[in-house]
């Protein structure tokens, strides 16, 4: 049996997603496949490849032969370079991580509604500082009362 490495479409009519899959050269693109080893997201910026390098190495070592563009995506991430003995490529460029929408909704509804946003420690800080200083507060009152009357 031929085997090929090669990519079944996904995704929606623009917006194509791909699994790199492995599979009998005479079945369909979409068709069924033996294993999946990878995805390809070419509309993502930077476009999104994963592929599980062990498994790829060991089907390329039994014989498997990628289309074209699977060996090109094979030659980005390392895996066909380090199939062949060549040396390895620059690292692929990876997409920042990405704001926590939800800190960033918070923080626009505090500065909107105009509240001073000040750290949750201090928060404690200050609630567990308040109590003391009103127990302070009523002894010294009551010092000074004290000393009012001894002096009257």
């Amino acid at each position: 049996m031929a085997v090929k490495i090669r990519l079944l479409r996904m995704g929606k009519i623009r917006n194509p997603q791909y699994r790199i899959v492995v599979a009998d050269s005479r079945t369909k693109r979409d068709g069924r496949a033996i294993e999946f080893v990878g995805v390809y997201q070419p509309k993502e910026d930077p476009s999104v490849i994963e592929v599980k390098s062990e498994r790829v190495q060991y089907w390329l070592s039994v014989g498997a032969q990628p289309s074209e563009a699977v060996q090109r995506l094979l030659e980005l991430t390392g895996d066909w370079q380090k199939f062949k003995g060549l040396p390895a490529p620059p690292p692929l460029k990876v997409a920042p991580e990405r704001a926590d929408r939800k800190a960033a909704y918070e923080a626009e509804a505090k500065a909107a509604a105009g509240v001073a946003e000040t750290p949750a420690p201090a928060k404690k800080a200050a609630k567990a500082q308040a109590p003391a200083a009103e127990a302070e507060a009523p002894k010294a009152e009551e010092q000074t009362g004290a000393e009012s009357g001894e002096q009257a």
